[in-house]
């Protein structure tokens, strides 16, 4: 709910108004229809949703690491991959989220989307322009972390920090342009006219100021006017509710979350995160615990985290998180549990099984939005847009539970526990992530 949050997505959709009005305030419909190309390029310069972005940050990752590895055993360099953590051996790359290659997807993308629309030829040459920007930038990502793990591997890791990284990236991308540009030339050996590049793409730029001086003899649009006037008016009244409307709700800290939970005991002492991974994480709050019942039944993990105000980040998905530690989602389900736990309405979560060679969990997880218990992280930010327009409440959390399961131990037994465990924590947890 608070644009400030998001600065550069507020200014690029406040940039798309201010681009996309005039034009059919100047033009109107009729005429501004055929200049919808133009117009539809803004949709580069918009951010992903958060959620969007990460899922398809993480997918990219995993699939440059694959082939980007691929390329390194073909160069006969010794390495393991496991999740988005390559081993050399005597090192160990980790593929970040900035190496993903989304960073500069969508302005390749933008150069693809340009030479579809300016391309004189066949529709099926513009589709193969438009949709090679993808494979293109996968490809070329997966050629940088190579060729970064074998920097790694014969000079030190130390020569992939700062200006070199830096030149890297840019050198990849002036790559993916040029192979775009060789793609074009490509498809003229099947245009049916055989023009040159210049003419296929549509370059010329004869009289361009005296055709661009034109545009002073179009009528404007009286609707169309009256129509952005409205919509910048409401934009300004928007800009005048206040902004800290919701007010921090009161809580107890995770620190006084019990031990003794029914039958299981906490197993030692509370377990901290990394610093490097609880800054990535950003809650205000978590608690993270081994609880052990008796030395015959495997233990359960639990872990929960708050945040006051997710419009600055919110909560990350296990879906996103867990395959770049290097676990593989073997099932992933969305299912209703309350009738093995007897509570009322729905209780909504994730049920997941995962492994890592051959080692297998199940994990329970949800998103606590006030009093909603959240399967589905795209419903969650779509609860907490709606709660902070009508509101201004943005806090929330997630809490997550895992088993380890025996390698002849059935879904039906570990998931037992994980609902013994479910019962427990619920009781006191609304004094910790409240529910009004």
């Amino acid at each position: 709910a608070d644009v400030s949050a998001c600065p550069g997505q507020a200014a690029s959709t406040l940039l798309s108004h201010f681009i996309l009005n005039p034009h059919l305030v100047t033009m109107g419909w009729s005429r501004g229809w055929h200049f919808w190309p133009s117009v539809l390029h803004l949709v580069y310069m918009l951010p992903l949703p958060a959620t969007l972005y990460y899922k398809v940050s993480i997918w990219l990752q995993m699939v440059s690491s694959e082939i980007g590895v691929g390329i390194l055993k073909l160069l006969s360099v010794p390495v393991f991959l496991e999740g988005n953590i390559i081993d050399l051996g005597v090192m160990r790359l980790h593929v970040a989220e900035a190496c993903s290659g989304l960073r500069y997807l969508f302005p390749i993308m933008s150069f693809s989307y340009i030479f579809a629309v300016l391309y004189r030829g066949p529709k099926w040459h513009k589709a193969v322009l438009l949709l090679a920007a993808v494979p293109i930038t996968v490809f070329m990502n997966s050629v940088r972390i190579a060729v970064a793990g074998l920097i790694a591997n014969v000079y030190g890791i130390e020569w992939l920090e700062g200006f070199t990284h830096f030149f890297e990236g840019w050198v990849i991308f002036i790559i993916c342009i040029v192979m775009l540009f060789a793609l074009a030339r490509l498809m003229l050996l099947f245009h049916p006219g055989r023009p040159s590049l210049a003419d296929a793409l549509d370059l010329d730029t004869s009289n361009l100021l005296s055709q661009a001086g034109r545009i002073r003899l179009i009528r404007p649009s009286r609707a169309m006017v009256a129509a952005t006037v409205l919509g910048f008016a409401a934009l300004a009244a928007w800009q005048l509710v206040p902004q800290d409307r919701g007010q921090m709700v009161q809580r107890s800290a995770f620190s006084m979350f019990p031990t003794q939970l029914g039958a299981w005991q906490q197993r030692g002492p509370e377990e901290r995160l990394a610093p490097n991974v609880a800054k990535v994480l950003g809650a205000d709050d978590y608690r993270q615990v081994t609880m052990m019942r008796d030395a015959a039944t495997p233990t359960v993990g639990l872990f929960m985290a708050f945040y006051h105000d997710q419009s600055k980040g919110g909560v990350h998905s296990p879906e996103i998180c867990l395959p770049s530690s290097g676990w593989e989602i073997a099932k992933l389900e969305r299912v209703d549990i309350a009738p093995q736990l007897g509570t009322e309405g729905q209780f909504l979560l994730n049920r997941v099984i995962i492994q890592k060679g051959e080692l297998r969990m199940m994990v329970y997880y949800w998103f606590q939005q006030g009093d909603r218990r959240v399967a589905w992280d795209v419903a969650a930010k779509f609860y907490l847009l709606a709660d902070g327009i009508r509101s201004g409440q943005t806090d929330g959390g997630i809490v997550r539970l895992t088993t380890t399961m025996g390698s002849e131990e059935s879904e039906e037994s570990a998931e037992a526990r994980l609902l013994e465990m479910t019962r427990e924590v619920i009781a006191p947890l609304p004094k910790f992530m409240p529910e009004g």
